[in-house]
C-alpha cells in the first residue's frame, strides 16, 4: 500500500511539473508579425510532447533545493532547444510528420522551417539568460558542450547512412552524443542551479548517459513494435527509411548467410518496402534482436537508477526514479 501511495505522489509531482511547463510554453511566444515566422514557432511549441527534458531538469534542481519557478527558464530553454533539433532533424531526415501532424517544412516550406529552428535556438539561449543565478557562466559552458556534442552526434548519424560496417558499438557512441548529450545537460543544469558538488554532478551526468541510451533503444524498439495510435509515426518507419538503428545493426551482427543478406539489402536499397515490415519483425524475433533491445533498455535503466543512489535524499529524487522507470515501460 505504501508503494502505491508513493507511486501516486510521484506521478502527481511529475504531472504538476509537466503542466507548469505546458502553461509556460503556451504563453512564451505571443502572436505577432511577421506571421510567416511566428505562426510556425507557435505551431512547434503547441505540438505537445512528453516534456521529459524540462521535467528532468526541474526534478534535478528541486533535489538541490531550487524553487521550481526559479528553475523554470532553464527548463523552458531545454524544451525549446529540443524542439529546435526536431524541426531541423525533420528536414535532414525528410520526415513528413512529427507528433501526428505535418512537419514544419511540409506544412510551410523548408526555408520557413530553417528560420523557425534558428529562432527557437536563439530563444533557448535568451531563456537561459533570464536565470537569476550566480552559476550562469557554468550553466552556459555546460549548455555549449551539449550543443557541440549533439552536432557531432547528428553528423555521425548522417555519415552512418552511407558508411558500411557500422557496428552496434558505433551506434551507441553516436546516440551518446545525439541523444545522451541533451539528457546529460538537462540533469547537469538542474544540479548546477542548486550548487551541486562535483561528485553529485558526476552522478547526474552518469545517470543521464544511461537514460539517453535506454530512451533511444526503446524508441528504436517502439518504432517496430508499437501498436498505440499515440506513437504518431508509421510503425516500421525506421526500416522503411533504411536507418541504421540498434535493431537493424544487431540483426546484422546476429544473422548469417541468406538471412544476413536479407537485412543487408535494407541499407543498400535505402529502405524496406512497408509490406515487408512484418517479415522483418518476425526475423528479428527469431534472432532474439527484440529481446536484446528490451534487455538493453532494462540494463541501462537499472544502471541509471544506481547512479542516483549518490544523490542526497529528497522527494524530487524519488520522483526522478519513478519517471526513469516509466520511460522504460512507455508505449509511445
Amino acid at each position: 500500500m505504501e508503494v502505491a501511495l508513493d507511486t501516486t505522489r510521484c506521478a502527481e509531482h511529475v504531472s504538476r511539473l509537466r503542466s507548469l511547463v505546458d502553461e509556460a510554453l503556451a504563453g512564451l511566444v505571443p502572436a505577432q508579425e511577421p506571421a510567416a515566422l511566428y505562426e510556425p514557432v507557435r505551431y512547434v511549441l503547441d505540438g505537445g510532447g512528453k516534456r521529459l527534458r524540462p521535467v528532468l531538469l526541474l526534478l534535478a534542481a528541486e533535489t538541490f533545493g531550487v524553487d521550481v519557478e526559479r528553475a523554470l527558464p532553464a527548463a523552458l530553454a531545454v524544451e525549446v532547444f529540443h524542439n529546435f533539433t526536431l524541426v531541423h532533424d525533420d528536414i535532414m531526415d525528410h520526415a513528413e510528420a512529427r507528433r501526428g501532424r505535418p512537419a514544419v517544412h511540409v506544412r510551410w516550406s523548408e526555408e520557413t522551417a530553417l528560420l523557425c529552428g534558428d529562432y527557437l535556438l536563439a530563444l533557448s539561449y535568451d531563456l537561459l539568460a533570464r536565470l537569476e543565478t550566480d552559476h550562469l557562466p557554468a550553466l552556459l559552458r555546460a549548455y555549449g558542450r551539449m550543443v557541440f556534442r549533439l552536432c557531432e552526434g547528428q553528423a555521425l548519424d548522417k555519415a552512418f547512412e552511407t558508411r558500411p560496417g557500422v557496428s552496434v558499438d558505433d551506434y551507441l557512441r553516436m546516440i551518446d552524443a545525439k541523444t545522451g548529450a541533451l539528457m546529460r545537460a538537462v540533469l547537469e543544469l538542474g544540479g548546477l542551479l542548486g550548487g551541486a558538488s562535483e561528485a553529485h554532478l558526476e552522478a547526474l551526468r552518469a545517470a543521464a548517459g544511461h537514460v539517453g541510451r535506454a530512451f533511444q533503444i526503446q524508441d528504436d524498439l517502439l518504432d517496430l513494435v508499437a501498436d498505440d495510435d499515440r506513437w504518431g509515426k508509421s510503425v516500421g518507419g525506421d526500416l522503411m527509411e533504411g536507418k541504421k538503428t540498434f535493431l537493424l545493426l544487431r540483426a546484422l551482427e546476429r544473422a548469417q548467410g541468406q538471412e544476413h543478406e536479407w537485412f543487408a539489402r535494407i541499407s543498400r536499397a535505402g529502405g524496406l518496402p512497408g509490406a515487408d515490415v512484418p517479415e522483418a519483425r518476425r526475423r528479428m524475433e527469431r534472432l532474439g534482436v527484440l529481446d536484446d533491445a528490451r534487455a538493453a533498455v532494462l540494463r541501462h535503466t537499472t544502471t541509471a537508477l544506481e547512479h542516483l543512489d549518490a544523490l542526497p535524499p529528497a522527494d524530487a529524487v524519488e520522483s526522478l526514479r519513478w519517471l526513469i522507470r516509466r520511460l522504460q515501460a512507455r508505449l509511445h
